[in-house]
C-alpha cells in the first residue's frame, strides 16, 4: 500500500482512534449510571448491575481474536464498518432497553461489535503507515483507547446527569460520523496468507470458562461459596478452561497459538496485562461506589471528581514513551502497577464517613492515574516487540483479550468482596479490604512486568535511527517477515520468527 500524503495517514489515524477511543469508552463509561439504572429498574442489586459490565467483558475478550483473524482474512475495512455498524446500532438498542436483561443482551451485542472493530482498526492503523513511524502510530492508537478507558466515568457523569440512557445514546452520532469517514477515508487491506477459518469453539469454550468464573465469583457469597451452584460454576470453569486449552493445542488456527506464549516477553505481557486490569477496573468501579452510596455523591459531581485521574493518563503516557528508550519496558510496567495499588492504599487509609474529597481520594487517585499512565500503554504498545512481523496483529489482540478477561475478574472480584453491607461500618471495613486486595494484585502485576522485557533489546542508537527513517539491521531485532506487506511491528524479535515460523 501506497500513502499518499502525510495528511491523509494524519486522518486515518484519527478516525481509527476514534472508533478505538468509543469502543474503549463504553467498557467503562456505565460505571457512573450504576445508581441511575438500578434506580430505574428497580429491585436490581449491585449483582445483576455488574452483568452490564461483565457481559461486554467476557463476550469482548472472547470474540477479539476470531474475529480479527476474519477481517484480516476478508479484508480489515469492511470487517471494521462491520464491526463499527453493530455497536452503533447495539447502543441506540441499550438506551431503549426496558429491563436490565435486556440491557445485558444489547450489551452483548455492543461487545460483538467491538470485538470485531478493534483488531480491525490496529490492523488498517499499520497497514497505513510506514515501518519507521508505526510504533508511533501504536502507541497514539493504544494510549487513546487507554484515555477513553480511563475518562469514561467522567464522560458518564455528564451523560446520566440527563438521564442514563444518554451513556448508550452518545455512541450513535460518532458512530455514524466514523462510518462515514471510513468509506471516505480509509485504504483497504488484508491478509491473503490467512486461509483458515479461526476456532469458534475454542472462542466459546474461553465465553463460557470465563463467564462461569465470573458467576461464581459475583453470585457466591448470596449462593454460599459452598453450595451447589456455585460448585457447579467452577466444575464449568475448569472444564471450559481446559476444553480451550485442548482445542487451542490442535486446532490448525487457534485463538490463542501455543508457539507465540513460548516467546517469554509476550507470555508475561498477558500475565500483566490481565493482572493490571483487575485492579484498574475494581479501583475505578470502587471509588465510584464509595462516592455514590456512602458519600451521596450525584452522577456528575462523581464524574468530575474522577476526573483528575484520567488526566495523568496522556500525560505520562508521554513520560513512559521517551522512558522507554533508555529503561526497560518491565520496569516502566512496573512502577506503573505499583503506583495504581499505592492509590489504591491511600484511599483504604484515609476515607471515612464525611466526605472529603480533596484529603481522602483525590491524592490516591492521582497517583493512581499516573501508575496507569505509565503502565496500561506500555503494555499495549509494547507486548508485540518480540514477535514476528506476521503475529504483531494477532499478538496485540490476545494482550487486548487478557486486559478483558481481568477486567471481568477484577469486577467480580469487587461485587464478591463488598457483598451487601447494610451500615456505615460494614461498608467501610468491606471497601478497605477490597482497596487492599486490589493493591495485592497490583504488586503481582508489578512482579509480572519485569519479565517483559524484550529478549532482543534494540539500543538507544537503534532506537534514535528508527525514529529518522533508518531501517535497523537483522542484529537489531527485525524479524524475517518483517518486510512482508509492510505491515509488521516496528521491532520484531529474530528469536521469536525462529519459534513461530
Amino acid at each position: 500500500m501506497t500513502n499518499t500524503s502525510q495528511p491523509r495517514v494524519g486522518a486515518v489515524l484519527t478516525v481509527l482512534s476514534l472508533a478505538a477511543f468509543m469502543a474503549s469508552l463504553d467498557v467503562f463509561i456505565v460505571n457512573v449510571a450504576f445508581d441511575a439504572i438500578g434506580t430505574d429498574f428497580r429491585g436490581v442489586g449491585l449483582s445483576e448491575l455488574s452483568w452490564v459490565l461483565n457481559a461486554y467483558a467476557i463476550v469482548y475478550a472472547a470474540l477479539l481474536i476470531p474475529a480479527g483473524r476474519i477481517a484480516d482474512r476478508y479484508g480489515r475495512k469492511g470487517g471494521f464498518l462491520i464491526g463499527l455498524g453493530l455497536f452503533t446500532a447495539a447502543s441506540a438498542a441499550c438506551a431503549a432497553a426496558g429491563g436490565i436483561w435486556w440491557l445485558v443482551a444489547f450489551r452483548v451485542a455492543q461487545a460483538a461489535g467491538a470485538a470485531i472493530l478493534t483488531p480491525a482498526s490496529l490492523g488498517l492503523v499499520i497497514a497505513s503507515t510506514t515501518p519507521e513511524r508505526r510504533a508511533r502510530s501504536v502507541r497514539i492508537w493504544a494510549a487513546t483507547g487507554a484515555l477513553a478507558a480511563a475518562l469514561g466515568p467522567a464522560v458518564g457523569g455528564l451523560l446520566v446527569a440527563a438521564d442514563w440512557r444518554w451513556v448508550f445514546l452518545v455512541n450513535v452520532p460518532i458512530g455514524v460520523a466514523a462510518l462515514v469517514a471510513t468509506g471516505r477515508l480509509v485504504p483497504r487491506s488484508k491478509d491473503e496468507s490467512i486461509t483458515r477459518i479461526p476456532d469458534i469453539l475454542g472462542a466459546l469454550a474461553l465465553a463460557v470458562g470465563i463467564g462461569a468464573l465470573t458467576l461464581g465469583m459475583v453470585e457466591g457469597p448470596d449462593w454460599g461459596w459452598t453450595s451447589g451452584r456455585t460448585d457447579l460454576a467452577w466444575v464449568v470453569t475448569v472444564l471450559a478452561v481446559a476444553g480451550f486449552a485442548v482445542r487451542s493445542s490442535r486446532h490448525p488456527a487457534p485463538v490463542v497459538e501455543p508457539a507465540l506464549l513460548k516467546v517469554r516477553p509476550f507470555a508475561w505481557s498477558n500475565a500483566t496485562a490481565l493482572l493490571f486490569a483487575v485492579p484498574f477496573a475494581a479501583a475505578l468501579l470502587a471509588n465510584i461506589l464509595w462516592m455514590q452510596q456512602v458519600w451521596g455523591y450525584s452522577a456528575i459531581r462523581v464524574g468530575f471528581a474522577v476526573a483528575p485521574g484520567p488526566l495523568m493518563v496522556p500525560i505520562f503516557a508521554a513520560v513512559s514513551h521517551q522512558l522507554a528508550k533508555r529503561v526497560p519496558v518491565g520496569l516502566i510496567v512496573g512502577l506503573g502497577c505499583l503506583l495504581l495499588g499505592a492509590g489504591g492504599v491511600i484511599a483504604a487509609l484515609r476515607v471515612g464517613q464525611t466526605p472529603d474529597y480533596a484529603t481522602e481520594i483525590l491524592p490516591g487517585w492521582l497517583v493512581g492515574g499516573v501508575g496507569v499512565g505509565l503502565a496500561l500503554p506500555t503494555i499495549l504498545s509494547s507486548a508485540t516487540a518480540d514477535l514476528p512481523a506476521t503475529r504483531a496483529a494477532t499478538g496485540s489482540a490476545v494482550v487486548n483479550m487478557s486486559r478483558q478477561i481481568g477486567t471481568a475478574l477484577g469486577v467480580s472480584l469487587l461485587i464478591a468482596l463488598l457483598g451487601s453491607p447494610v451500615s456505615y461500618r460494614q461498608a467501610h471495613s468491606a471497601f478497605q479490604h477490597a482497596w487492599w486486595a486490589m493493591a495485592a494484585v497490583a504488586v503481582l502485576a508489578a512482579a509480572s512486568a519485569i519479565g517483559m522485557t524484550p529478549t532482543t533489546v534494540r539500543s538507544a542508537e537503534g532506537e534514535r535511527r528508527s525514529e529518522h527513517g533508518q531501517a535497523d539491521g537483522p542484529a537489531e531485532g527485525r524479524g524475517p517477515d518483517a518486510g512482508d506487506e509492510g505491515h509488521g511491528d516496528v521491532r520484531c524479535g529474530v528469536e521469536a520468527g525462529a519459534v513461530l515460523e
